[in-house]
């Protein structure tokens, strides 16, 4: 069986404190660095931009998913490969060619990734599934951080996997928003391969602890 991966969420991390956060994550058990990138017009929030990647980028050192919450993420894709993403992950929902889109990420060399909001199904994926390397499937609206996880979720992961097995894809499943230890062993029997938790490990008085427990969990 693959091992399942956990990716903190750097958007809950303490902007004062970056290096330090970013520090312990690689000290951790985690796998991937989650970036949430957020424009203030795709959703209702604004998060950080390309000074702030270029700056974790020169100390993590484990792979960086960069999740796109942005309008027209196409007109960004060779500046984020150039600051040194390893997976790009557009909405669904602010890309119009998407496919030509999926295509240009990996024309940089990086994985290409799809983000699904709560309100859209899995099913409008299965013509493209062979061309994508994650879908994260949101489960909280995006935007802001710590919310409530929205149990459709269970199902769509299991909806969705029905599809890479039937299309015989290799895509990974990543689940982003209100990720807990609680819930962990839940989503990856529905068929979850990676688990993004911001709130959960950066508000933990022991984030090293937390994350370790999250993988166990997640691998049980």
């Amino acid at each position: 069986m693959d091992q399942k991966l956990i990716a903190p969420s750097v958007l809950a991390a303490d902007f004062a404190n970056l290096q330090r956060d970013i520090e312990m994550v690689n000290k951790s058990e985690a796998d991937w660095f989650h970036i949430d990138i957020m424009d203030g017009v795709f959703v209702p929030n604004i998060s950080f931009g390309m000074p702030v990647l270029e700056a974790i980028n020169k100390h993590a050192e484990k792979t960086i998913d960069v999740h796109l919450m942005i309008v027209d993420p196409d007109r960004y894709i060779k500046t984020f490969a150039g600051l040194g993403a390893n997976n790009l992950t557009v909405h669904y929902e602010a890309c119009t060619h998407l496919h030509r889109t999926l295509q240009a990420i990996k024309a940089e060399g990086m994985k290409a990734g799809v983000a699904l909001n709560p309100h859209t199904p899995v099913t409008l994926l299965e013509d493209i599934i062979n061309d994508i390397d994650i879908v994260c499937i949101m489960s909280v609206n995006p935007g802001f951080g710590g919310q409530s996880f929205i149990r459709n979720t269970y199902k769509k992961v299991s909806e969705l996997k029905e599809i890479i097995l039937k299309n015989n894809a290799t895509t990974k499943i990543e689940i982003d928003g209100g990720v807990t230890s609680e819930n962990a062993k839940q989503l990856v029997d529905a068929g979850a391969d990676v688990l993004v938790a911001g709130s959960f490990v950066f508000k933990s008085e022991t984030p090293l602890q937390t994350i370790k427990e999250l993988k166990k969990r997640a691998n049980s």
